[in-house]
């Protein structure tokens, strides 16, 4: 089976920025939110089984603590943030899991989702659906692999070296010496692409970096690298049988009828029903 797990924050800032290219700025309440059901239910459509979608519920995490540049909440238009709460409780009530991380990120999620799915044996693929730079970390061979919706690029252990110039496993110490400036910290003064690849290649992991190499700056560097390192040992499921699909729950046409989709409710009825159990449509 494929294991498919989805960045939710990402996918609902594409469809909001992607409505807003004709919308004229008259934001539909729930525009995005149908825009991320509809592509969920077109991967189902198109044979997905396991799905698991990880949303930042709040922006705001325990690397706030440690970085006080790093990204918040702030400068998030606020008709694109009252649909976070509201594109959760709508993938809920269409039978997908959901993750939406309080004191973690959807990153961090997505990372340890990554980790226990690739445990299962059953699991001959885990697709990480997201163009997040973090995420490449979690990339393993040509079993988990990182894809890009938008590009349509699937980029394996082998693609994230030709990216990057690094292994996947040594993502963090590239991103803690370049810097990422859409998680707001910014590297080591100096230190570009080729630089980092270079000396990552050359020493290993930061804490191998000879003193000579980053002096007094080590500190600071070992300080983004913490920033950059997903957690990957989140206890999300037990099973990924949890991750399965079974059709949407008996609260779906409320939310379809809320949404303003009418199309929803019928697409989502004639999935289920192509599940092999055409008299189970609808569960609990």
């Amino acid at each position: 089976m494929i294991v498919h797990l989805i960045d939710g924050t990402y996918e609902l800032f594409r469809h909001f920025y992607g409505l807003r290219r004709f919308n004229k700025g008259q934001d539909k309440p729930f525009g995005a939110v149908n825009g991320v059901l509809v592509t969920v239910l077109q991967m189902i459509d198109e044979g997905a089984t396991h799905i698991g979608v990880a949303t930042d519920h709040v922006i705001e995490s325990f690397r706030n603590q440690l970085w006080p540049g790093y990204k918040t909440g702030d400068g998030i238009d606020p008709a694109l943030l009252s649909q976070f709460h509201p594109l959760e409780n709508a993938l809920a009530a269409m039978g997908v899991v959901v993750w939406a991380m309080v004191e973690t990120e959807a990153d961090d999620a997505l990372a340890s989702a990554a980790r226990l799915a690739s445990q299962d044996a059953r699991a001959q693929k885990i697709c990480i659906w997201t163009p997040d730079k973090d995420l490449a970390q979690s990339v393993r061979d040509d079993r988990v692999v990182q894809i890009d919706r938008k590009t349509k690029a699937i980029r394996d252990a082998a693609a994230i070296r030709v990216k990057f110039g690094v292994d996947p496993a040594f993502i963090p110490d590239f991103l803690a010496l370049v810097g990422d400036t859409a998680d707001g910290y910014p590297g080591i003064d100096g230190i570009g692409k080729a630089g980092a690849a270079r000396l990552i290649n050359k020493y290993g992991p930061i804490e191998s970096f000879p003193p000579t190499v980053l002096g007094e700056r080590q500190a600071l560097a070992l300080r983004f690298k913490e920033l950059a390192t997903l957690k990957a040992d989140l206890p999300l499921f037990a099973n990924i049988d949890e991750l399965q699909w079974r059709g949407p729950t008996e609260r779906f046409p409320e939310v379809a009828a809320k949404v303003g989709d009418a199309r929803l409710l019928e697409r989502c009825r004639k999935a289920a029903a192509n599940l092999g159990d055409p008299g189970q449509t609808m569960r609990e």
